[in-house]
């Protein structure tokens, strides 16, 4: 058992706030209602924060319980999957070994993964590690999430070779577009350059030096005698139901950490202090923080994010999401997997940061809590962030839903005969989707990802509905089959049945499925 939690076990310390220092600003008691407020409204089964305030461990907490049905209470040393937030990490990995002279930020990838290759030639030639971790390469919205997401088998030169079919949505370097791949590949980078794999660099050189005892780079890391984890929970049609996801393993140096808030608060005072340990050890030099924390790529402000922080800019740095917040430069990160979020946020000229971590997917409320964490500390107008922002996207939850379901076809046609549709259709980029008829039912397997199983309802000619055996996916979708002279299935393209509730991850409209060439007789 660790020094604090026998302290905290022993009634020697409180287990929620610790010592601050005497120009504190942030109202702790504040904090604590907003998560209890929060976590009443949004029906967050767990959650934990922490706080750092000039350099100091103002508050570790955890609240609420890690399984809906189970009695083991989130306490600061509880972990959760960190998602996206592992992607800073990757930065900072690479950053050090720019700080070693092992890199440069403008190497060609190519220089160090000579396999490397993108859809476009000159793309592939030009792309540099900057490049990587800034999300400019020109690939879409979450382009080839579906190699990784949700847990499947590729491996890593599977996904170099897939990452080569995908085709761009823009010309490169010339608009932000979110995509987890190019962090895989960095993560590669970082293997290659280093000799140890992405996972054993990041717990051996960074972890280990960080003192986050806890943390792993990977669900399966995590020691089979620590129980101290949480399990996510998806709400659907007013129930919480949890959902065991392996904290996105596959995402490798996109999003594959898990952590706690004990570990987290080091990873902020490490990163408030320009990669400075607590020890006094350099992590990576303050001079390549600055270019992690320099906007590489920049965005519009979301109209309420402009209404709710007076936003006037976003960019995306190396790994670091960065933007204003009522006139302060403000660096984090959000991460989300299926039914549970993370967020860091930190206002480097005051030396403050938070991170919450919750086993519920609603990321709005990890945002109301960091207001409330800001407000005192920054002097900003008192505002009941928690209502105010559940007010907000309740409203906007029930309009997605109303505007969900099935499309109605007034008149609609009759399919081919089931069998017709039958067979092997296949990815350039994710490999084999085979459709198959049992029991007088359509079946689809995504072959390389065990939760992509389900069955086809007609809906109208040759478009089906897919409806997967796991409905918390909330992933349904269209397929519409192309047909040849011989009434055979050619190609088939997929689509979202519902866009704005779909995780963007699912990328099935990025798919091209051909159908696949018999073997020829011998």
């Amino acid at each position: 058992m660790k020094i604090k939690q026998w302290l905290i076990t022993t009634g020697l310390v409180a287990a929620s706030i610790l010592t601050p220092p005497a120009s504190a600003a942030v109202n702790l008691q504040d904090v604590e209602s907003a998560v209890e407020e929060a976590m009443k409204r949004f029906n967050i089964p767990g959650l934990a924060i922490g706080i750092v305030e000039d350099g100091k461990v103002v508050m570790t907490k955890g609240f609420g319980v890690t399984h809906l049905h189970k009695p083991a209470n989130v306490n600061a040393d509880t972990l959760f999957g960190i998602a996206s937030n592992t992607k800073a990490f990757t930065a900072a990995a690479l950053a050090m070994l720019v700080d070693k002279g092992k890199l440069s930020w403008d190497d060609k990838v190519v220089q160090h993964i000579p396999e490397f290759k993108l859809y476009d030639s000159y793309v592939t030639q030009e792309m540099t590690i900057r490049d990587l971790l800034s999300h400019r390469s020109g690939l879409g919205l979450g382009a080839g999430d579906l190699m990784i997401w949700p847990d499947t088998d590729k491996t890593m030169p599977e996904l170099l070779a897939g990452i080569s079919h995908l085709k761009p949505d823009s010309s490169f370097r010339s608009q932000y577009a979110y995509n987890n791949l190019m962090f895989v590949v960095a993560g590669e980078v970082v293997s290659r350059v280093s000799g140890k794999n992405w996972r054993d660099f990041v717990e051996q050189e960074m972890f280990n030096k960080l003192e986050m005892d806890d943390s792993k780079a990977g669900f399966s890391r995590i020691p089979s005698d620590n129980t101290n984890w949480a399990t996510g929970h998806i709400p659907m049609s007013g129930k919480l139901t949890p959902f065991f996801v392996n904290y996105l393993e596959d995402f490798r140096g996109a999003g594959a950490i898990a952590s706690n808030v004990d570990d987290m608060t080091k990873w902020l005072q490490t990163q408030l202090a320009g990669g400075q340990l607590p020890s006094g050890e350099q992590l990576f030099s303050a001079a390549q923080q600055v270019q992690m924390w320099h906007p590489h790529i920049t965005r519009i402000p979301a109209k309420k994010a402009a209404s709710f922080y007076h936003q006037q800019f976003r960019g995306y740095g190396l790994g670091w999401a960065i933007e204003d917040y009522f006139g302060y430069k403000k660096v984090g990160h959000g991460g989300g997997i299926l039914g549970m979020v993370s967020q860091v946020a930190m206002i480097p000229e005051k030396k403050l940061g938070v991170v919450v971590l919750s086993n519920q997917q609603k990321y709005a409320a990890l945002s109301a809590i960091i207001n409330e964490v800001f407000e005192d500390a920054l002097g900003l107008e008192d505002k009941d962030w928690v209502n105010l922002i559940a007010d907000d996207y309740f409203k906007a939850q029930q309009e997605k839903y109303a505007k969900a379901g099935i499309v109605k076809v007034t008149a609609p046609q009759p399919s081919l005969p089931l069998q017709n549709y039958t067979g092997t259709l296949v990815s350039s980029w994710y490999g084999d989707v085979i459709i198959e008829q049992l029991d007088n039912v359509l079946r689809i397997d995504f072959t390389h990802t065990k939760r992509l199983k389900g069955k086809l309802e007609h809906l109208s000619g040759n478009t089906f509905v897919v409806r997967w055996d796991e409905p918390l996916l909330e992933a349904d979708a269209y397929i519409n089959f192309t047909i040849n002279k011989s009434q055979r299935v050619e190609s088939a393209e997929m689509e979202f049945v519902n866009p704005q509730i779909t995780d963007f991850s699912f990328d099935f409209h990025n798919l091209e499925l051909k159908a696949k060439a018999a073997p020829a007789a011998h």
